[in-house]
């Protein structure tokens, strides 16, 4: 499932084309995929896009905003005038990944479809498309009144969050008080919000911890090694543009590159790249977990 780079990424990218234009119809493809009144939104102008831990929230001018949450499959692609070369790759910039996204927009794995406006431009060119597409159908868009952003229980339940109210006290009184295995911890989002399992083994790796020790057996010099790793590994998922595990792309249908930096996660029986012991991989708390049983304690 996308974490908190990849989905950042996608806030980023909503971000810098969508801000500023005005939904101008909603496509709805796949009824289950949206709650609330597409009505509700048209005519409304972007004023914002927000990211909690996984979930994403896009703020409209007249008191609504779209909640959403990609799940496992879920993409955001933007196609308008200013990005349309990209299509071939030019001016330096990735090719988009085709094979991920389905196939030219829209397709069958595209569920919605906004359909925006900018005002200042010729009428040939300020139309542009945001189209959600989500191969599995794991992910939701809600519609709702912004006032009722804070009942939803998604973001109701929300840890504290890496790089904004989550600081290394907070990060050690958690770890402290937790019996639960040390990865099964700093992956629950109501505990701490943004990592999943691609950076919680890198993370793990990184300051070289054992993930199925207890945390409370946590030491606080280790929840330190461990606080700042997880950091590292953010900050490089989000240097990288996140990772295409499965179908992650970013608002333009291209790929991320973390993947070609994992530390020991998809890395089962392939060497440690610190002391070449081959990789092992168990299941933890239902996840597939990766460690190296060497460098790990």
């Amino acid at each position: 499932m996308p974490e908190l780079p990849e989905v950042e990424t996608i806030r980023l990218g909503l971000q810098k084309y969508v801000v500023g234009k005005t939904i101008e119809d909603v496509e709805v493809r796949l009824p289950k995929i949206i709650s609330g009144n597409p009505k509700d939104i048209i005519g409304a102008k972007v004023v914002d896009v927000r990211r909690f831990g996984k979930g994403l929230v896009i703020d409209l001018d007249n008191q609504y905003s779209i909640a959403i949450h990609i799940k496992l499959t879920g993409q955001f692609i933007y196609r308008g005038q200013e990005v349309s070369p990209l299509r071939q790759g030019f001016a330096g910039q990735a090719k988009v990944a085709i094979d991920k996204i389905g196939g030219e927009l829209p397709n069958k794995w595209t569920h919605a479809i906004f359909r925006l406006r900018t005002k200042n431009l010729e009428p040939r060119t300020r139309t542009a498309y945001l189209y959600y597409n989500d191969l599995r159908q794991f992910g939701w868009i809600r519609i709702i009144q912004s006032s009722k952003l804070k009942d939803q229980s998604f973001f109701k339940d929300l840890g504290p969050e890496f790089f904004k109210d989550l600081d290394f006290e907070k990060f050690k009184t958690i770890v402290s008080k937790s019996n639960l295995a040390i990865k099964v911890l700093i992956m629950d989002q109501k505990k701490m919000s943004g990592v999943g399992n691609i950076y919680a083994n890198d993370a793990l790796f990184e300051a070289k911890i054992d993930p199925r020790r207890s945390a409370k057996k946590i030491t606080q010099e280790e929840a330190k090694r461990l606080y700042n790793a997880i950091l590292k590994v953010l900050k490089k998922g989000l240097e990288e543009g996140g990772a295409t595990e499965l179908n992650f792309v970013n608002v333009l249908g291209q790929e991320g590159g973390y993947q070609d930096h994992f530390l020991v996660y998809g890395r089962e029986k392939e060497p440690c790249r610190v002391c070449k012991t081959p990789i092992q991989k168990i299941k933890l708390g239902g996840r597939g977990t990766y460690f190296c049983n060497k460098c790990q304690k």
